[in-house]
């Protein structure tokens, strides 16, 4: 499983660490889904690897908001992205924000859930966006949706 955020917030380009900014409730998320045994800290991430699990983002530059990058950079982030997991092969890729899948591959009806997209042989699950911004989703909603994911990637 590759997990893909949106692009690094200033606290992870500070730290170096995903989703490090206090608040932002993915590491919960993927603790109460079933992803992994304890509650990882951003700064273990790398834990992620013995659970068969990875991280990266659609778009390398670090902003305030996601919602400062461009049209071009979600779309060259969607190549680049493409590229990775061809490389890679992982058996799902989860993209985390509705809003950046769909920019980033050019899928403006693409809804949280299962796509009929594939990159190679590669599975792609779209995942709500954690940060705190996207207030609509609890993190109970979230772990189900996480825990979704988790289940079919067992299946």
């Amino acid at each position: 499983m590759l997990f893909c955020g949106i692009n690094p917030g200033l606290m992870t380009a500070a730290t170096g660490h995903h989703f490090a900014r206090p608040g932002n409730r993915f590491w919960p998320v993927l603790h109460l889904s079933g992803f992994t045994p304890r509650l990882l800290k951003p700064a273990e991430q790398q834990e992620l690897l013995s659970y068969g699990l990875g991280i990266t983002n659609v778009v390398a530059r670090a902003t305030a908001r996601a919602d400062e990058l461009s049209a071009e950079e979600y779309r060259e982030g969607g190549r680049r992205l493409a590229l990775k997991v061809a490389r890679l092969r992982p058996r799902w890729l989860a993209v985390v924000g509705v809003t950046a899948y769909r920019a980033a591959f050019d899928d403006k009806k693409a809804q949280v859930g299962p796509q009929g997209r594939t990159i190679g042989d590669t599975r792609v699950w779209v995942l709500p966006n954690p940060s705190g911004l996207n207030a609509h989703w609890t993190a109970a909603t979230m772990a189900e949706e996480f825990a979704r994911l988790r289940l079919a990637a067992e299946a």
